[in-house]
């Protein structure tokens, strides 16, 4: 863990929180969602691989591509970032975690990395959105990009304003899952890595996993794609 990190709080000894049998229905009903909504993710990235298969991209290319989204979040100075304006016909990788991730995370920040310092022509900004606004505060936030690469642009907001991007974004709202054996919680949230053309449209999803070599050759052939720029 970093510095400035909050002590664990379960839901039960957060104010107004759920107490006993609650608990568990609660937690019970949000497994189930996510894990519903999980599959349905999944099986849509798994037909979308199929069907594009001829393609060549190790991500799923989306028959119906997902406009850039539009949404206001807090960058690690502490300005404001309005993703739509500010990566408007970039190149742009969208992806939601948080900090204390054992490893969805890092390990796909870590690919990104050495994939883009292998891939010769693209400028893609890689834009990462806490999901753990408690405990990532901009600062904290930034020194963990700064691990992987100080390009990395650093996003959080209200738990409200988070809620709104991801919903913005199209994927799953993340939840708190709870303590953890190492003295903290972990939080839940979507492993999907979105990337958005310099048209402003989400033509490309990846899911946990990717490996750097596989990531390499989709940039090359993004960058080589006149169709997107």
């Amino acid at each position: 863990m970093g510095t400035g990190v909050a002590p664990a709080v379960s839901r039960a000894d957060r104010p107004g929180g759920p107490r006993g049998p609650a608990i568990v229905a609660g937690l019970l009903l949000a497994f189930a969602v996510v894990l519903v909504t999980g599959l349905l993710i999944r099986a849509a990235l798994s037909d979308g691989a199929d069907q594009n298969e001829a393609s060549g991209y190790h991500g799923a290319l989306l028959q119906e591509p997902r406009p850039r989204p539009d949404f206001t979040l807090t960058d690690t100075d502490g300005g404001s970032y309005s993703f739509a304006e500010q990566t408007s016909g970039r190149l742009t990788i969208l992806f939601f975690g948080y900090a204390n991730c054992p490893d969805v995370c890092p390990i796909t920040l870590a690919t990104l990395n050495g994939a883009l310092s292998k891939v010769d022509g693209v400028n893609a900004q890689v834009v990462f959105v806490t999901v753990d606004p408690e405990r990532d505060t901009p600062e904290d936030l930034r020194a963990y990009l700064d691990r992987f690469d100080t390009r990395f642009v650093g996003l959080t907001g209200t738990p409200d304003e988070l809620a709104a991007a991801q919903q913005a974004a199209g994927v799953t709202r993340a939840f708190d899952e709870g303590p953890n054996d190492r003295g903290g919680y972990d939080v839940a949230h979507s492993s999907q890595v979105i990337v958005f053309m310099p048209d402003d449209q989400g033509h490309l999803v990846y899911g946990f996993g990717t490996r750097q070599d596989e990531w390499v050759a989709d940039l090359e052939r993004v960058r080589d794609n006149p169709d997107w720029w």
